[in-house]
């Protein structure tokens, strides 16, 4: 099975509210053709040096989502173009986003990462960190930032009723963030969780954005 009918297999699986971003890092310009050929536009990239190629040669209306590990340093390279940045796990980044985004005259929009796995090594805020930022009202001068919704990852496990819990509550805090500080911005609607091993879960705990790679492109 190709790169083509992989993805419209999953998408046939998808509600109406869930779309799908393919995780393109790694895959070469042509095999995301290949993708964006059967209708595929929102892309995701975790290095920047990787990205800037990509955003140089492929076709202008595919949307961007930054997915890792962002430094700050880095920002300025992808603010002119970059539609999402997912992974905004720290205030310093937000600011130079929103700094990078005023210089570029454009929004950016964001999602605020939330750590609800059991490893370490993943980054994030955790729910109380975001609680206070938005009590203390962190986001609300940055004028170039649009605060979006949240992104979390599961636990890498194969205790499936442990990325179940992991994901549920992180979709009862969307909804309890969503009543307390963005009832009436439209913009805060996404929920970006599952991926090739857990997005099945995910979909069933509120997904709106499932993040495929291996399972659309094949292992690397």
């Amino acid at each position: 099975m190709g790169v083509a009918e992989r993805i419209n297999q999953i998408k046939n699986e998808l509600p109406a509210n869930v779309r799908l971003l393919a995780v393109s890092k790694f895959q070469s310009e042509s095999v995301i053709m290949e993708a964006y050929r059967v209708g595929q536009r929102i892309y995701g990239e975790n290095r920047v040096q990787e990205l800037l190629p990509k955003y140089e040669h492929l076709p202008k209306d595919i949307e961007w989502h930054f997915i890792g590990h962002l430094q700050e340093n880095k920002v300025k390279y992808i603010a002119p173009f970059i539609h999402t940045i997912q992974s905004i796990d720290r205030l310093k980044l937000a600011e130079k986003v929103n700094k990078e985004a005023a210089k570029c005259k454009r929004e950016i929009r964001v999602l605020l990462q939330i750590h609800i796995a059991q490893e370490e090594q993943k980054f994030g805020f955790s729910y109380n960190e975001i609680e206070e930022l938005l009590k203390n009202k962190a986001f609300d001068t940055m004028s170039n930032l649009v605060v979006s919704g949240l992104m979390g990852m599961a636990t890498f496990t194969d205790n499936q009723a442990r990325i179940r819990d992991e994901f549920h509550q992180l979709h009862l805090f969307f909804n309890k963030i969503k009543n307390d500080y963005f009832a009436k911005n439209d913009s805060f609607n996404e929920l970006s969780i599952g991926m090739s091993d857990d997005y099945i879960i995910a979909v069933k705990e509120g997904s709106t954005m499932i993040r495929i790679g291996s399972k659309l492109f094949g292992p690397r």
